[in-house]
């Protein structure tokens, strides 16, 4: 039964607690009869190498368990524990692309930090209902309310709290159950950690208690008329009701419950359970899939029935020694080992030879795989990240899914006494099972440049190379990272209007092509107005431009024929992907194609397109370039007495110190600081502060930057 089903993911700012939350969970559905923790290196989710040596979730993981709801029904929670580092955000992206619920965890000391903020927006994009949990409440120096406050004024949410502490930092005695009104504690003498306590909130939290049990009713009341009215009339509110609102006012994006507890002191988590049962998504709660017909572009939908065809969204792979082993979110209707199904993003026919349900790194074989499951296929030589596997007879092609660009690059260098071949073939599967992780040769150079999302992402994606064949990892000269390079970008810097003439006259026929291009640098309000025409067309075959390069055909005189037009915007955005002065993408850019001309016989599409082409070079040369660098958000933590320290250093940077904040003796700094003066910055810090500060960063927005002000690489004249 489908509404027996949650697939719900972990998300959060790293050390928020998410694998911990998930091996607690693991513990007391009795999936797993050992409690695993990150500090031993023994964590269910966390089974990489490399995760266990640095401590940190670098890869999404899924595992799956079973919960009783209040009718004492079993309930499968299928569980993706995310990665709270930015540099492995694509991780997250392509979980969330396919989830219908989750779980925001945030440090009740740290509140909502960047990443928090950057995983909140994801799940907004996709619009999965989530609950936030209030983690580390054991902490010195937790504060539950101001981070619920924080929710509010970063993450714009709202936030409706359903339990509350009872007590916090060492003292930390439980927490209260506002729908129920109860007291939850565990036997601390229980060396198992299954014994627990329930009684009616003492005299010394009963007026805070009730204080904000009324406030929560107040949120509730959103989503239930009912509430509102016994409200008003001074009734008691069923606790029935309570949780009825809150799964409605959950799922349609009301409001978000907020739970609280420490889930390394064993506090919470079982409750935290009980929400996601109550509050979150079955597949049939969540809308029909969308999608194309691979052939004719008609809309199509798939409900999450297995009566209906078979539609399935391929959301990661990982390259193994017998065949990748590809991740699957099953829609609609059955798939099952042995059967052949249409991949309709490249038009190729798959036959899967094995099903399996992940647990961590372990596998359970299954018979077929139904509407809702998140399942791990071997078989599939030609499916990769956000390919559709279709119904052959009933193809539909679902949206693939958008990952950000690479921030970083840094050209890769091998030894010669490595194999070349078994090194591109390493290179080219870490690619393939990395969105952000990109790769190409350096025309001027040769060099073979690696690009992601920060010097972490290209750090591991390193290990993870020398590991495929066979370096040592303290090896530091056989493969060899150069020094970094940012990804630059940018725009002409102001509009030009002209005319422009190809003719080519070398015997026989010739090419001719005239056209009259207005070229315009957006700014974001054009931009953002291009985007809601787009959105207000509702036509999933119109998507707005990853680069906001947008071409408009103005021609009304008939001047081009229009077998020529598509090749004049081909030409343009040919030109638009590098330009010929520096090598880096054009972006914000107009193309407004008014006026031509063309000849009887001379002109082609050929023509056309070298003429778009050479004019957008011409363009460049009027128009003028402004350049435009990454810029990050960044925040540094330290003690008090570093502030001025840190703050002259970022200033140093050429950064923009946008807020300072000082509590309990901790200092944080939030600035804005181009990328290219924060390589290395993890070893500025440390030295600045003696080890005692910690920073975190994520990709802001562009900025022009003076040609001068820019590290471009230049050519190497041994080459």
């Amino acid at each position: 039964m489908l509404d027996k089903v949650r697939n719900i993911g972990i998300m959060a700012h790293v050390d928020a607690g998410k694998t911990t939350t998930t091996e607690r969970i693991l513990y007391y559905s009795g999936t797993k009869h050992k409690v695993g923790d990150v500090d031993d290196g023994d964590t269910t989710t966390d089974f990489d190498p490399l995760e266990r040596q640095k401590g940190i979730t670098i890869n999404s993981a899924a595992v799956s368990i079973d919960w009783k709801d209040r009718a004492d029904n079993d309930i499968a929670i299928n569980i993706i524990d995310t990665p709270g580092h930015v540099d492995f955000t694509a991780e997250v992206e392509r979980s969330l692309r396919v989830l219908d619920g989750a779980v925001g965890v945030f440090c009740a000391k740290g509140g909502v930090e960047v990443q928090s903020e950057t995983v909140w927006r994801q799940a907004t994009k996709y619009k999965v209902p989530r609950l936030a949990y209030v983690n580390k409440l054991d902490r010195m120096g937790a504060n539950f309310w101001a981070c619920v406050e924080q929710m509010k004024t970063k993450l714009h949410a709202n936030p409706v709290v359903v339990t509350i502490p009872a007590g916090q930092d060492n003292a930390l005695e439980g927490i209260i159950d506002l729908i129920e009104m109860k007291l939850i504690t565990r036997d601390l003498n229980d060396k198992t950690h299954q014994k627990f306590f329930e009684t009616d909130v003492p005299e010394k939290y009963l007026e805070e208690a009730q204080k904000r049990r009324e406030q929560m009713l107040d949120g509730v009341s959103a989503a239930s008329d009912e509430i509102t009215e016994l409200i008003l009339e001074g009734k008691d509110v069923p606790v029935d009701l309570i949780r009825k609102a809150l799964r409605k006012g959950t799922l349609d994006g009301t409001f978000t419950p907020v739970h609280c507890g420490s889930s390394k002191m064993f506090h919470g988590v079982q409750h935290l359970l009980d929400l996601v049962v109550d509050c979150l998504p079955s597949p049939i709660d969540r809308p029909p899939v969308d999608g194309l017909h691979p052939k004719t572009k008609d809309a199509l939908v798939r409900k999450p029935d297995s009566k209906e065809p078979m539609s399935a969204l391929a959301f990661k792979t990982v390259a193994e020694t017998n065949g990748d082993l590809v991740y699957i979110r099953v829609y609609s209707g059955e798939m099952k080992p042995g059967e052949s199904y249409t991949n309709t993003t490249n038009g190729k026919k798959e036959r899967i030879a094995r099903f399996y349900r992940m647990m961590g790194d372990k596998r359970i074989a299954l018979e077929k795989a139904s509407p809702g499951d998140i399942v791990a296929a071997m078989g599939l030589s030609e499916t990769y990240t956000g390919n559709t596997l279709s119904d052959p007879d009933q193809p539909i092609a679902l949206e693939a899914i958008q990952f950000p660009k690479p921030v970083v690059s840094q050209a890769l260098a091998f030894s010669k006494t490595l194999d070349s071949g078994k090194v591109g073939e390493a290179l080219n599967r870490l690619v393939r099972d990395d969105p952000t992780l990109k790769t190409h040769t350096d025309e001027e150079t040769k060099d073979t440049i690696i690009s992601g999302m920060g010097e972490l992402h290209l750090e591991i994606s390193i290990e993870k190379l020398k590991r495929a064949v066979g370096v040592p990892q303290e090896d530091t000269k056989l493969i060899t990272l150069g020094k970094p390079r940012v990804a630059y970008r940018q725009c002409l810097a102001r509009s030009v209007d002209f005319e422009y003439k190809f003719q080519k006259q070398t015997g026989g026929r010739g090419k001719f092509a005239v056209i009259v291009v207005k070229y315009t640098p957006l700014t974001p309000e054009q931009i953002q107005e291009k985007v809601a025409e787009i959105e207000e067309l509702n036509d999933p075959k119109v998507k707005p431009d990853p680069n906001n390069v947008y071409f408009v055909n103005a021609i009304t005189q008939g001047s081009i024929d229009k077998q020529y037009i598509p090749s004049v915007e081909e030409g343009l955005r040919e030109g638009a992907k590098k330009g010929y002065k520096y090598p880096f993408p054009f972006v914000d850019l107009e193309f407004n194609l008014h006026f031509g001309k063309m000849h009887d016989v001379d002109s082609s599409q050929d023509a056309f397109y070298l003429c778009a082409l050479e004019a957008f070079r011409e363009a460049q040369e009027r128009g003028g370039i402004e350049l435009r660098e990454p810029v990050m958000k960044v925040v540094v933590v330290s003690p008090k007495e570093y502030q001025g320290q840190i703050s002259g250093n970022i200033s140093s940077k050429r950064g923009l110190i946008e807020e300072t904040s000082e509590d309990k003796g901790v200092a944080q700094v939030v600035a804005k600081v181009p990328l290219a003066n924060l390589f290395g910055y993890t070893n500025d810090l440390r030295s600045a502060t003696k080890g005692q500060a910690s920073f975190s960063m994520e990709f802001s927005h562009y900025a022009s930057v003076p040609v001068e002000l820019a590290d471009i690489p230049k050519p190497d004249a041994k080459k």
